[in-house]
């Protein structure tokens, strides 16, 4: 996956809560399906297929977000992993919410894609930023940091557990990860086939 170490874009305005997989990315009986289109389908398009002009994504200034600001219990509902796709696809690489349900969460560090929660007092002050500067500034997200800047001249720090932010840092997921112990792996399997052979049997 690709590795995450800073992001300047415009930041998106969503600003609702308990916003669910299923509003984010809604089951699609396509075989390759286009995950940039699908993000938020249902509200990006009327019922004619017509764009509707006052969903945020579809404002010129955030047709190139790179960041989407939402409320609280961002991502609920059913695990699909597609709700994150979607996002990537569309170009976002970083959500700024009050909470996240633990699952999207999970699916957003495995998928390169930057989950933060700021504090109660800063997430106020940075959502009023982003609504403010209305698309005419970008922010920069900065993991290495661990800092927002912008837009403006306000600044917010986040946290994120070491071990998540060493991941997204050097773009490796949980295959990745596993592949960085594959000689000691390889060595484990290699005397277990010369100490123990009958386990090798099992199954068999």
């Amino acid at each position: 996956m690709q590795p995450f170490e800073r992001l300047t874009g415009v930041a998106a305005p969503l600003l609702l809560d308990d916003v669910n997989t299923d509003q984010i990315a809604p089951v699609t009986t396509a075989f390759a399906p286009d995950y940039a289109e699908l993000l938020f389908t249902r509200a990006r398009r009327r019922a004619d297929g017509s764009e509707d002009p006052a969903f945020v994504l579809n404002a010129k200034p955030f047709r190139q977000a790179a960041v989407l600001v939402a409320g609280a219990n961002f991502g609920c509902g059913s695990s699909r992993e597609s709700a994150v796709w979607a996002l990537a696809a569309f170009g976002i690489r970083c959500v700024v919410a009050r909470s996240f349900a633990d699952i999207f969460r999970e699916n957003c560090i495995k998928n390169g894609l930057l989950p933060v929660t700021l504090a109660p007092a800063d997430a106020a002050a940075f959502e009023q930023a982003v609504v403010a500067a209305n698309g005419s500034q970008p922010c920069t997200v900065d993991l290495v940091a661990g800092r927002i800047d912008g837009p403006g001249p306000a600044s917010f720090a986040f946290e994120i557990a070491p071990a998540e932010r060493d991941a997204l840092l050097r773009g490796l997921d949980d295959i990745g990860l596993t592949l960085e112990s594959a000689a000691a792996i390889a060595e484990w399997e290699a005397r277990a086939q010369r100490e123990y052979p009958w386990l090798q049997e099992v199954g068999r």
